[in-house]
C-alpha cells in the first residue's frame, strides 16, 4: 500500500468556492478525492501524449439500416484487430445501434481507428474516452 502525504495547497478563496461546489455536485466525498481525480486525470492525458501503451473506449451510434455501413464498419474494425480488445453491441431501437469499442494499444493507433469509425457515412456520433491501462497510476 502506498504511503499517505498531506500537503497544503494555497488558493484565492472564489476559486475554492467554486471547487466546493462542483464537488459537491458530483458527490465527491470530499476536497482530498477530487484533487486524486484531477491528478489521475491530467496523467491519464500525459500517457495519451507519450508514446506508451494506453487503454479507452470508442462509442458511436448507428443507424443500422445505412447501406454498407456494418461491412465498412467490420472490415477496419478488422485492420485494427491488434488494438480492439472487446466489442459491445447494442440495439438502441428498431433503427439505431449503440456500439462500444475497447481499446488498448498507442494513443497514435488507437486515435487512427476512432477518426476512421467517424468517418463512415452513417455513423451518428463517435466518441474516444481516454484511459489508462493504469499501470502509471499509482
Amino acid at each position: 500500500m502506498s504511503k499517505l502525504v498531506r500537503f497544503g495547497i494555497s488558493l484565492e478563496k472564489g476559486l475554492l468556492d467554486k471547487f466546493d461546489s462542483v464537488i459537491k455536485k458530483k458527490n465527491c466525498p470530499n476536497r482530498s478525492e477530487a484533487f486524486r481525480d484531477l491528478i489521475r486525470k491530467e496523467l491519464v492525458s500525459e500517457e495519451w501524449q507519450r508514446q506508451g501503451e494506453i487503454a479507452g473506449a470508442i462509442t458511436l451510434v448507428y443507424n443500422h439500416h445505412k447501406r454498407d455501413l456494418l461491412n465498412k464498419l467490420a472490415d477496419i474494425e478488422h485492420d485494427f484487430q491488434k488494438v480492439i480488445i472487446s466489442n459491445q453491441h447494442i440495439h438502441l431501437d428498431h433503427d439505431n445501434c449503440l456500439e462500444i469499442v475497447a481499446v488498448k494499444g498507442s494513443p497514435q493507433k488507437v486515435q487512427k481507428l476512432a477518426d476512421m469509425v467517424k468517418s463512415v457515412k452513417g455513423v451518428k456520433c463517435a466518441t474516444l474516452s481516454m484511459a489508462s491501462t493504469g499501470k502509471n497510476l499509482e
